[in-house]
């Protein structure tokens, strides 16, 4: 001990020494003269403790200390150390009445002490709730819980730099997985350590000075045990974004109170925090098999989706389809619990746009439909090591494929127009087009699994284009995407054929009207159906001038399909009727009427072989569509004669009308029964009613002849493309010395007399022609241009070809003589790029 200073008297010093020998001892048993040498805040702590600890804290000895603490802040952290240490003490003697008293005072210090020095004294105090979470006494830890859940409460004035919650966060997860042998026990514990977790998380999200807890070594504890206890609990549906009030006794379940610390975690989330969030969300999922069910990895994901900020939304659906990709080898029960989650978070999502990564979703989405064909057909997920002998079930794979093609649909919902036609025209690029030629077969569905690729992907179209709205059809149905879908309407396959009909109904349909035209009848009264129709735009005239042939010409094929059935027809219907409703213009009706008029021609035909229930079916069609147009046109003498014919149809042949052809049992022509003519609808009756009516009789005279073939069609381009053409004709030469020149034409008298007489009625000729031209290229279809342009291009190249040929000389190397096998030297024609040099030669 240092020697005292001169000055100091001998009973001051003598005081000072027994005070410092007092303040090591902690005991009460002191007398009470030395009792008050004791420093102030000790005698202060020690007076809110009874004797009895029944009895409880001392309150009026309690405000004394808190009025001390708030005067004298500099001594929060003895106070603090003192506290401490007497809760050490009683909690190795188990007086846990003592226990209970210090951290109820230390609790009320806290809420009562807000200052810069409250740093030093929280060290003390989560050294005591520290010291009490280690009790292997349930008591100990729920009260240790209950003060830190206080403590973080409590926003500090001062971030602190060195203070660590590591143990904190592993022992609340430790305490949310207890496995205490009483369940109510076990209960309440779970219950402190969700609290405790979510202290932790108040406490530390918003401090830039404390270690991050959206690292994923903390979130790789804190997520599981949320996720436990939300799995423990038997709730079939999540709740809203924002809650309701519960109720006292759901309170106290850990699932409710699990699910509002996720919330509360997830909302808190940051843009750069979301993945650290969710990857541990996926990975319990996987290592407990959560997926197969569905049920729980959608309930976790809704309350994801609708506790994040919804501008992160693209970030979860993203994780997921990584995680998708990442599960692509695995069975088709997990990859369909992804899907359906999938579905589930795209549904949410729809408020906002499932990010800048688009065509990226639908491509994922895609590829995972071809690769559960390719599973589905060869039974084996490419020789993978990590399935073992997992056999392959293809009902299984279909539920996928079925859930993929949702998805892609719910998708599609949650864009705006302009993104869902690029989708549209991204799905059809993925499409195995059958050929550039409508007519031909289909070669590229010759093997099941093209077949396969090509109706889920044309049914994951009509998900897209379900509830498609846009006010200019030229970008709704682009050539792009309207020619490659009709090339899959000639196809064999009906099934193809239907939703290539949905899908244009789809587009087309811009008022709702699909549903009013699905059954195939004879309507009295069209204003019983309510239609919606509004003015033909002009964008609507330019889409028929430039579509309307091709689109009329698969709906006469379709309907010469030997494999269509009832649906087919009724599809074929409500297509016609919708045309007459949204694009129909003066010229577009007339071409239904003689479309349909066709249709009837066709049926009567000897020439097609078409079964019974198809003749029959394609005039029930054309009855029923020329009932409904004559309606809509609203002439009287048109509408006059389609009912007379109904009624002797009624009369004498009721297997030319839809109510008795459309039915599960039909009534069907006999084979040897004769069509007589006023069961017949009479295209000269229809044009001579329209015609009064300033219809153009002329092309309402000219029954409608599709085109069947593209070499049909070429053919008749041709001849109006050599009108127009350049015509190059070239001499064939063998040689240039072997050149024939053309005679010189002999001038004459009468030469030139028949030029000059002739040279006005020449230049009439060509302009009348070349007006000719100008006016075809006006007003011709798109088709007929592009064919001419092609046999063009088609002539030039053919004469290109020839020059080649031509040109080409022997080598002159000995290469370009040969010996035959009689003795005879034979020449022959090596082109230049094919021949071989010397390496001396090449540089």
């Amino acid at each position: 001990m240092p020697l005292p200073a001169p000055d100091v008297p001998a009973s001051q010093r003598l005081a000072l020494d027994c005070r410092t020998l007092l303040d090591h001892r902690i005991g009460k048993g002191v007398c009470g003269c030395c009792g008050a040498l004791r420093p102030r805040y000790k005698r202060l702590v020690d007076n809110i403790f009874p004797e009895d600890p029944e009895d409880g804290l001392v309150k009026a000895n309690m405000e004394k200390l808190t009025f001390y603490a708030l005067s004298a802040p500099e001594k929060l952290d003895r106070i603090g150390a003192y506290l401490s240490e007497r809760l050490s003490r009683d909690v190795a003697r188990h007086r846990y009445g003592y226990v209970c008293i210090a951290m109820e005072a230390l609790d009320q210090l806290l809420m009562a002490c807000h200052c810069q020095s409250i740093n030093l004294f929280v060290e003390s105090f989560l050294k005591m709730v520290r010291k009490l979470l280690e009790s292997d006494k349930p008591n100990l830890q729920i009260l240790g819980t209950n003060s830190f859940v206080k403590f973080a409460n409590i926003e500090e004035d001062t971030p602190s730099y060195h203070r660590s919650y590591d143990f904190f966060v592993s022992r609340f997860s430790e305490m949310c997985h207890s496995s205490f042998e009483d369940p109510d026990v076990r209960t309440k514990i779970r219950m402190a350590g969700i609290k405790g977790l979510q202290g932790v998380v108040r406490k530390t999200v918003n401090d830039e000075l404390q270690a991050n807890i959206w690292d994923p070594q903390h979130m790789d504890k804190i997520v599981p045990s949320l996720l436990f206890n939300l799995q423990s609990g038997e709730r079939t549906e999540s709740r809203s974004p924002s809650p309701l009030q519960a109720s006292e006794k759901e309170k106290e379940s850990p699932v409710e109170l699990t699910e509002r610390c996720f919330r509360e975690l997830l909302g808190r989330a940051a843009y750069g925090n979301i993945k650290n969030a969710v990857t541990p969300v996926l990975m319990h999922l996987d290592n407990h098999s959560l997926w197969e069910g569905k049920t729980f990895a959608v309930r976790c994901f809704k309350i994801i989706m609708y506790s994040i900020q919804s501008q992160h939304s693209h970030l979860v659906i993203q994780q997921l389809l990584g995680h998708l990709d990442a599960n692509s080898k695995n069975s088709a029960t997990v990859r369909a619990g992804i899907v359906e989650v999938l579905l589930e978070a795209a549904a949410i999502a729809a408020s906002g746009s499932v990010g800048p990564t688009v065509l990226e979703v639908f491509n994922t989405l895609l590829r995972q439909l071809r690769l559960s064909a390719d599973y589905e057909l060869t039974g084996s997920y490419d020789g993978s090591t990590n399935i073992g002998t997992k056999i392959i079930k293809a009902h299984e794979e279909r539920q996928l494929q079925e859930a993929v093609i949702r998805t892609i649909g719910s998708f599609a919902n949650t864009l705006p127009t302009y993104q869902r036609s690029e989708v549209m025209l991204f799905i059809m690029g993925k499409i195995p087009v059958p050929g550039i030629h409508p007519a031909l077969p289909s070669s590229g569905c010759g093997s099941e699994g093209t077949r396969m690729i090509q109706v889920m992907l044309l049914k994951s179209l009509v998900q897209v284009t379900a509830g498609f709205q846009t006010t200019n059809m030229l970008t709704a149905l682009p050539t792009s995407f309207l020619e490659p879908l009709l090339s899959f309407f000639l196809t064999e396959d009906p099934e193809i054929r239907l939703l290539v009909l949905q899908i244009l109904l789809s587009l087309i349909d811009r008022h709702d009207n699909t549903a009013k035209f699905r059954d195939i009848s004879i309507i009295s009264d069209i204003s019983l159906l309510k239609l919606k129709v509004d003015k033909c735009s002009r964008q609507d005239n330019l889409f028929m001038k430039k579509h309307g042939q091709q689109l009329y010409r698969h709906i006469y094929l379709g309907c010469k399909e030997q494999s269509s059935g009832r649906q087919h027809y009724e599809s074929l219907f409500a297509l016609l009727g919708i045309l007459s409703v949204e694009l129909a213009n003066e010229e577009v009706v007339v071409d239904l009427i003689r479309l349909a008029l066709a249709l009837q021609d066709l049926a009567l035909s000897t020439d097609e072989d078409l079964p019974v229930f198809n003749r029959c079916a394609v005039h029930a069609l054309a009855a029923a569509y020329l009932n409904l147009i004559c309606q809509l046109t609203t002439v009287p003498a048109f509408c006059q004669h389609i009912q007379e014919v109904i009624e002797v149809r009624q009369k004498k042949s009721p297997y030319f009308l839809p109510e008795d052809v459309f039915i599960d049992d039909p009534k069907l022509l006999s084979s040897a029964e004769k069509v007589e003519g006023d069961v017949l609808f009479l295209q000269s009756k229809i044009t001579e009613v329209l015609g009064g009516s300033g219809y153009n009789t002329d092309r309402l005279a000219t029954p409608y002849v599709p085109q069947y073939t593209d070499e049909d069609r070429l053919s008749k381009r041709k001849s109006i493309g050599e009108t127009v053409s350049l015509q190059v004709e070239m001499e064939s030469r063998n040689s240039p010395e072997k050149e024939e020149r053309t005679p010189a034409e002999e001038i004459t008298f009468e030469t030139l007399k028949n030029a000059i007489v002739d040279s006005v009625g020449m230049e009439e000729q060509e302009r009348e022609r070349r007006r000719q031209v100008v006016e075809k290229f006006q007003k011709a279809p798109f088709e007929e241009i592009a064919a001419h342009c092609g046999a063009r291009a088609t002539l030039l190249q053919s004469k290109l070809n020839q020059i080649f040929d031509i040109t080409i000389r022997p080598p002159p190397s000995p290469s370009g003589t040969i010996s035959s096998g009689y003795g005879q030297s034979q020449s022959r024609s090596i082109p230049i790029y094919e021949m071989k040099f010397p390496d001396l030669c090449v540089y």
